[in-house]
């Protein structure tokens, strides 16, 4: 008897009563639906044990006596996997404190009111939410704990796994090497997490978002007055990640100036700030990563030779996510995970997404694939699932399947894609509104108002 996890806004929550007397259980059943729940009355205990796995409650409201087993008797096994409430005309503050001994959630003394009935279901169902998020987020610092999580079984996933935990243990320097998006700072960051660096400093920087100055004094820091606006001495990134690994994201993009200033760093482990008179000394631990054929750069005078060969005393290669499409249901299925939990709302993938994710080349890759699954999130409303035409891509792109494709810019509002979305719908359907309602999971008469306001708007 397995319990569902997640909790959706989309349908109230089930509450099963397990009450022997059947005026009192067709009461309560009525009660409780009139409160926005929906209910089930049975009236012993192999009547619930036939009911619970198909019925699937958030809770249980138990009768302190049963014609087949004592409530008392009967609840340790319903609280290892539902919260109760127990229900009995027999109220005493021993019978209370046995009852949350052996595993209920709240105890009520019959008559039961609409009101008390209500405030329980409701402090049960809370706490229940609170612990699951209190799960979720020990889970996620566990994971933290453990190093990031790399997702995916394909052989090239693996592969790189087999890397990291070669490398992870020598205290050599790591140059990580793949195209935009594949995510090499997870790699970086996996590498710091089984290291004996571990419990120091991980400290990234873009080596492509700033220009030559900023971009020496958040690396080396910087003395007062170096430069304008310098009105105090600051520690740069190298000091500030002494023990631990300082990543250094796109690698390619320093300019020939900071390439002298790191290789002295890298050879000699001393360095100065912008502005400074004094060496410096600090024990860090370089990752470095880029999109760019460092050697062919090297070669061509682009790059210099001795810091390539600095850095690349062991390579990591990040594959495309075209060439480990396997793993592409797991990394959506982890994205809208994360989104279901952040909105508390429970949406699972129709076999056509994940078919039209799966065809799809992702020239962005990862970083691609999470805000297409976070856009049809949003795109796909109320509905209970994700399906294919909520997938937006590229008219271009190798997807192989009838994703409808939207063009916007940065600027849209959420309000503008949605509209746009089902304007294509209706140029899908030919403005079929069963059908309409059924992709946009909302009712026909909603489906008759944006039409109306899609057709004034025109």
């Amino acid at each position: 008897m397995a319990r569902t996890s997640d909790a959706s806004p989309r349908r109230p929550e089930r509450v099963l009563v397990i009450e022997d007397d059947n005026t009192l259980n067709r009461l309560l059943v009525d009660q409780l639906t009139r409160l926005g729940y929906t209910a089930r009355g049975v009236t012993s205990r192999a009547d619930a044990l036939a009911a619970l796995p198909g019925f699937d409650p958030a809770l249980i409201v138990l009768d302190m006596r049963l014609p087949d087993m004592n409530g008392l008797e009967f609840l340790p096994e319903l609280a290892e996997q539902w919260p109760v409430i127990i229900l009995t005309a027999y109220g005493s503050i021993a019978q209370a404190v046995e009852a949350v001994k052996a595993g209920a959630s709240e105890y009520l003394v019959k008559p039961v009111s609409p009101q008390s009935l209500d405030l329980a279901v409701k402090r049960v169902l809370r706490t229940l939410e609170l612990q699951r998020k209190a799960d979720y987020w020990q889970s996620r610092a566990s994971k933290s704990a453990a190093g990031p999580h790399i997702i995916g079984e394909s052989p090239a996933i693996n592969e790189v796994r087999r890397m990291i935990s070669i490398v992870a243990e020598a205290d050599t320097t790591v140059l990580v090497l793949g195209e935009s998006g594949v995510g090499k700072e997870l790699v970086a960051q996996a590498v710091h997490a089984n290291s004996p660096r571990a419990k120091q400093h991980f400290v990234a920087i873009d080596c492509a978002s700033l220009q030559e100055t900023l971009f020496e004094s958040e690396l080396f820091g910087h003395e007062r007055g170096a430069f304008t606006g310098a009105d105090r001495r600051k520690e740069g990134l190298i000091e500030i990640a002494d023990g631990g690994t300082v990543f250094l994201d796109e690698i390619g993009e320093i300019s020939p100036t900071i390439q002298a200033k790191l290789l002295r760093v890298l050879e000699t482990g001393r360095f100065r700030r912008l502005g400074g008179t004094r060496d410096l000394e600090s024990d860090v631990r370089f990752v470095a990563a880029t999109n760019r054929d460092l050697r062919a750069m090297a070669s061509g005078q682009e790059f210099r030779n001795d810091l390539y060969y600095r850095l690349s005393p062991f390579e990591v290669h990040v594959p495309p996510l075209r060439e480990r499409r396997e793993d592409i249901p797991a990394l959506a299925e982890f994205f809208l995970a994360n989104r279901k939990f952040s909105r508390n709302i429970d949406k699972q993938f129709a076999p056509s997404a994940v078919k039209a994710l799966t065809r799809y080349g992702w020239p962005g890759n990862i970083r691609e694939l999470r805000n297409v699954v976070e856009r049809a999130f949003l795109v796909s409303g109320r509905s209970a699932r994700i399906l294919a035409d909520h997938i937006s891509l590229p008219q271009n792109g190798d997807d192989g399947t009838d994703a409808i494709s939207l063009n916007f810019d940065s600027e849209s509002t959420l309000d503008e894609l949605r509209d746009a979305y089902v304007e294509k719908l209706i140029d899908r359907h030919g403005g079929n509104r069963n059908e309409l309602a059924e992709r946009l999971g909302i009712s026909e008469r909603n489906v008759y108002r944006i039409l109306a306001r899609l057709k004034g708007e025109a």
